[in-house]
């Protein structure tokens, strides 16, 4: 006589329902599809509104991207846009070179009307506070006071909005440092390793200082430290002395804003060229206090090869967010976050998004911590086809929306993503876990 199987007993006691459980990431046992709800243990899609604000012609063009793609005229709309999307976050820059008037001096203005609106949007910004520019008295970022400057401005802004908790001081600290002092692009424009030492120094010091400044009047302040994930492959059968220094020197910003020790070749590097015994030994003293996460911005121009002629080329995809990423997170084991991405192909971009994506699932796989994803601009931009250096008034499509506020192909992909994937939590059984308001205290490894 054939036995009973014990789901015969299961399914005539129980049903033959599906027993839900947390197997999908999802948030209450769910799938975690849905658009973004603003819990605070769910992943974060975000946009941004492109905000940087350079100068070029040696101190006399201001490059302010909130001017020239037409934020400070349609920036109602602009909210509306990412309300419309079905998002809770938005990387938004204050303009610094706008509100620092001086020491001591800012004027509010604007930030006060637009920060009130995004309160009362419910959308949650993660304010970047310096994005590629100075105010002009402070001249350049070879300036040894601009830590002590921009620390107070740090301090007034988390004062003024005490309901912020997302800040990036500085946003692409390495990016800023190396277009500033060795590509001679913008700012000083000047080209050589001890301007650019000099500026990495100085701009790294100025966002352990913010931060400082800011968890004195947020404590449980969360750091989003935007950096370029970059990188360069050399097709070459011997491989050349300084492209291995290059593919060093892209982690400088990091190595010192985190307190790691770079290498011996990378130490001799940075105390060949300005920094000191007593400066170093400043960074390596400990990481800034806050919730520290790192974020990593990924494009396809962002990786290159470099010919055995000595000419470069894109090289998009041979690594990726991923594998870049992936190193990052190894050096530094920080929680992690895709923070910029785009293409200027906007037929390609639905394709782009998707791309990103899977390199995130496939981080999460890994176990790796990825806090949250952005599509950065939430509209076109100008003239990055040569990184601001030249005043063409070339737009870029790589925005959701073009400059007239119009959706383009990606902002229709974006929504799909969203409402498969808008309600995932950071990890599967995120249940667990989320985001509290408890203090950040700074951990001791083991």
């Amino acid at each position: 006589m054939k036995s009973k199987s014990f789901l015969d007993i299961i399914k005539k006691k129980r049903g033959k329902d599906h027993y839900s459980g947390d197997q999908y990431g999802g948030a209450t046992g769910k799938s975690g599809s849905g658009l973004p709800d603003g819990s605070n243990r769910n992943f974060m899609f975000a946009t941004g509104i492109e905000c940087s604000y350079p100068t070029i012609g040696h101190g006399k063009i201001r490059r302010d991207q909130m001017d020239e793609c037409g934020h400070y005229k349609f920036w109602k709309r602009d909210f509306e846009l990412v309300n419309e999307l079905g998002l809770k976050v938005l990387r938004y820059g204050l303009p610094y070179h706008k509100i620092h008037l001086g020491p001591g001096k800012y004027d509010w203005t604007f930030a006060d009307v637009v920060m009130k609106e995004l309160k009362r949007k419910d959308i949650t910004p993660i304010l970047d506070l310096l994005h590629f520019g100075l105010p002009d008295w402070l001249g350049d970022f070879q300036n040894p006071e601009l830590p002590i400057h921009f620390s107070d401005y740090a301090g007034a802004v988390a004062k003024r909005y005490p309901w912020v908790r997302y800040y990036t001081p500085v946003n692409e600290i390495y990016v800023t440092a190396k277009a500033s002092a060795k590509d001679g692009l913008w700012n000083e424009q000047l080209k050589s390793d001890e301007a650019f030492v000099t500026a990495l120094k100085n701009i790294v010091a100025a966002s352990i200082l913010a931060t400082h400044s800011i968890v004195k009047f947020r404590p449980d302040a969360i750091i989003v430290q935007s950096e370029s994930a970059e990188y360069m492959h050399e097709a070459k059968a011997e491989q050349s002395p300084e492209v291995k220094l290059l593919n060093k020197q892209r982690l400088l910003s990091l190595d010192l804003l985190y307190a790691y020790s770079p290498d011996a070749e990378v130490y001799i590097y940075l105390m060949d060229n300005g920094l000191t015994r007593n400066e170093y030994d400043w960074f390596m003293k400990g990481e800034p206090p806050g919730y520290q996460v790192m974020g990593n911005d990924y494009y396809g121009r962002n990786e290159k090869i470099m010919k055995p002629d000595n000419s470069i080329c894109t090289a998009e995809d041979v690594l990726g967010w991923y594998q870049i990423t992936k190193g990052y997170y190894d050096r530094y084991k920080k929680p992690v976050m895709h923070t910029e991405t785009n293409t200027f192909l906007p037929d390609q971009a639905p394709t782009w998004l998707w791309k990103q994506w899977v390199n995130i699932l496939r981080m999460r796989s890994d176990g790796v911590p990825v806090l949250g994803f952005t599509w950065y601009s939430l509209t076109d931009q100008i003239d990055w086809d040569t990184q601001l250096a030249e005043k063409n008034d070339t737009v870029n499509a790589c925005g959701l929306y073009d400059l007239d506020r119009n959706p383009r192909p990606v902002a229709d992909a974006y929504k799909m993503l969203l409402k498969e994937y808008g309600q995932i939590t950071i990890f599967p059984h995120g249940e667990l876990f989320e985001i509290t308001t408890s203090e950040a205290l700074l951990k001791v490894a083991i």
